[in-house]
Order: structure tokens, then C-alpha cells, then sequence
């Protein structure tokens, strides 16, 4: 065998590794890490009142997250093996597309257009489906109550959503529609889970759960109040798809790292092998080439990038309520108090507003940030 050609095919494969191994530039990463930026920003801004920001940004995560990455570098070169998955634009996982939607929705909400929440609430549920996996119905309880009750405030019955929800709920039954309910009001609990990647090549994604198992927020308001707990829980819809547990695996990436690593630990053993015992210039050249090969396998499974994408969204709560009141027209204040399950005030909240005629006045409050 020719040392200088072995040389030269090594280096060759070693050129074309680096070039699959190309560095992401900080500026290409903030590009692709923008729609969770957007998401994030969105929600503080839904937080402090600024509705004006949280649509803005909403919108514009919503168009990137939901844009086909058929055409999208970044999308191409995490499919690669040499890339990790954190290179490609963020869309997030289910049930963050889910909660982009469902801030979506109350903000349409907000602003006198529950036609528009109902497709907002109705484009989340397509979020948490999955025909492929045999999912064809979202089990968020707050997705369908909500469509069923902006139905019935549009002049339908709204009872189809209304059961969905009463089959979904597992943490505590939804009330029935009051149709003459005009103050809708929309409560989070609790920090969301946080991913994280496991197993050998960090190619298992798992879930750190979110916290505030089980509050109640009390709703006081004049001499009457009213009490909730919470109707959907972020942490087992990140872990589950239609109730069942996810196991999320970038199988193919990690097979083919440890494929060749073991390849590469057997070639530059038995290359030694041939290369040492070798008595003539042919045998040790097929030793060399053994152990050239074992080496590049090596390098190759060392760059190898399984690892999940464990970008998250970070201030997402962890529980979700919501209760329907009804006012009389004119100035209102509302207090809530989150509680957690001993009976313990946490975090109050308050809120002043005027309830107009003919129209549902929405409120968001959230025990995060005021």
C-alpha cells in the first residue's frame, strides 16, 4: 500500500468531516433561536399588560415556528449527524406550539373577537396530535372547554367541547357554560418543566416537572368569591401525547456514534495487530490502513452530535385555570389569591376593569410576575 495515498485519504476525510462539523456563528444561532425569544418576550409582555408587544411577538413566533423547514439549511444540517439538533430554527415541541396558540387566543379573546380565539384554541389542539403515532385528538381540557364556550357566545350549542373537556379533565371537572358569563378570566400557576437531555449520548430527551402541583386561586370579588384549581398540567402534557408517555429518542444519530466507535476501537486494535506481526511491507501496510480507518471512525464518532435539542421555553408556568364570572355593567376590581395546597395565601394578585355591555371583558393573571 502506498503510505502517501493512505496519508492523503485520511486528511481528505478528515477536510470533509470538519466541513460537515461547520461552527454556527452567534448571530446564525439567535436567528434560530428567535422564535423562542419571541414566545418568551411575548408572554412577559402578556404579563405586565402589554398587549400590544405580546400580539406582535406571538404573531411573528407563530409564522416561524408553523413555517415548513423543507427548504431551511439549518433544519438540513441537524438531520446531518455532525450537527446537534439546537443548530435548526426552533419549533419547539408540542406543547409549546400548543401554549403559543393558547396565548394567541386569549388575546383575540381580548380584544372582542372570540371567533378568532376558537381558531386559535382549535389550531393548538392540532398541536398535540399526531396521526402518525395514531393521536388524532388533543386531551388539553382548557382547549376544548374554550372552543366550546367561544361557540356558544357565536350563537351555537358549544356542548361538543364542553363534553371533550369533562372526558379529558383529570385533575378537576370544568364547570358547566353560563351563557350570561361576561368576565372570563384566565389564571397560570406555578413554573413549567425545563428539558434536559439523558442516556449516553445525551440523545434522550426528558423533563425536569414544572412546580405547584396542586394550588387553588381564590377569586374575591365584592362580597362574593369563588374558588378554582387547575384544569391542565404542562408537565404531563410535555411528557405525554394523547396520554400516553413519550420516550423522545434521536435514535439514528446515536446508533451511528456508537456504530462507529466500535468500528474504530476494532480496526485500530486488529490493524495494530496485523501491522506489529506483519513480515512484509504489504501486511503492514493493510495494518496501517486498519488502524488509519479505526482512526477516522473514531473522529467521526467522536463529532458525532446526538444530543437533543434541549432549548426550552423557559417562563412558561406549569398549571392553567380559568373561571367564568358574571358582572353587572360598570367599574369592577378582582382579587386573586393563589393559594398553595395547605391553605396558604402565596401570591395575590388584583385587577380593576369596567364591564361593557354586550361584550366579555377578559382577564390574565398569572402568580409568575404581575
Amino acid at each position: 500500500m502506498n503510505r502517501n495515498l493512505l496519508k492523503a485519504g485520511v486528511w481528505a476525510l478528515l477536510g470533509l468531516l470538519a466541513l460537515g462539523c461547520a461552527s454556527v456563528s452567534p448571530e446564525q444561532q439567535a436567528l434560530r433561536d428567535r422564535p423562542l425569544t419571541l414566545v418568551q418576550s411575548g408572554l412577559t409582555a402578556l404579563r405586565r399588560g402589554d398587549t400590544t408587544t405580546a400580539r406582535l411577538d406571538l404573531d411573528e413566533a407563530l409564522l416561524q415556528m408553523g413555517a415548513s423547514s423543507a427548504g431551511d439549511r439549518s433544519a438540513r444540517q441537524a438531520r446531518g449527524a455532525f450537527n446537534p439538533e439546537s443548530v435548526k430554527a426552533f419549533k419547539g415541541e408540542p406543547y409549546e406550539r400548543v401554549m403559543a396558540y393558547y396565548y394567541r387566543g386569549i388575546l383575540y379573546w381580548m380584544d372582542g373577537e372570540p371567533d378568532n380565539a376558537r381558531a386559535a384554541f382549535r389550531s393548538a389542539a392540532v398541536q398535540d396530535q399526531n396521526p402518525e403515532l395514531g393521536i388524532t385528538k388533543a386531551d388539553w381540557v382548557l382547549l376544548d372547554y374554550l372552543e366550546g364556550l367561544a361557540t356558544l357566545k357565536l350563537g351555537g350549542d358549544g356542548q361538543d367541547g364542553f363534553k371533550r373537556a369533562v372526558a379529558e379533565a383529570r385533575a378537576n371537572q370544568p364547570p358547566p357554560y353560563t351563557r350570561e358569563a361576561n368576565v372570563l378570566v384566565f389564571l397560570e400557576m406555578g413554573q413549567g418543566p425545563v428539558k434536559y437531555a439523558d442516556g449516553d449520548y445525551g440523545e434522550r430527551l426528558r423533563f425536569h416537572p414544572g412546580t405547584a402541583s396542586d394550588p387553588v386561586a381564590v377569586l374575591i370579588f365584592g362580597s362574593e368569591s369563588v374558588q378554582v384549581g387547575p384544569f391542565d398540567d404542562i408537565t404531563y402534557q410535555a411528557t405525554t401525547r394523547g396520554g400516553r408517555v413519550m420516550d423522545h429518542v434521536l435514535q439514528g444519530k446515536a446508533v451511528f456514534k456508537e456504530s462507529t466507535d466500535a468500528f474504530g476501537t476494532g480496526a485500530i486494535i486488529a490493524g495494530a495487530g496485523v501491522a506489529i506481526a506483519g513480515q512484509s511491507n504489504t501486511a503492514q501496510g493493510v495494518g496501517l490502513g486498519l488502524v488509519a480507518a479505526g482512526l477516522v471512525s473514531k473522529i467521526i464518532s467522536a463529532a458525532t452530535t446526538p444530543a437533543a435539542d434541549t432549548r426550552s421555553w423557559s417562563n412558561l408556568p406549569n398549571l392553567l385555570s380559568f373561571a367564568a364570572l358574571k358582572m353587572s355593567p360598570g367599574p369592577h376590581s378582582l382579587r386573586v389569591e393563589f393559594r398553595d395546597p395547605g391553605g396558604r395565601v402565596v401570591v395575590t394578585r388584583d385587577a380593576t376593569f369596567h364591564v361593557v355591555p354586550g361584550r366579555d371583558t377578559v382577564l390574565f393573571l398569572s402568580d409568575r410576575n404581575s
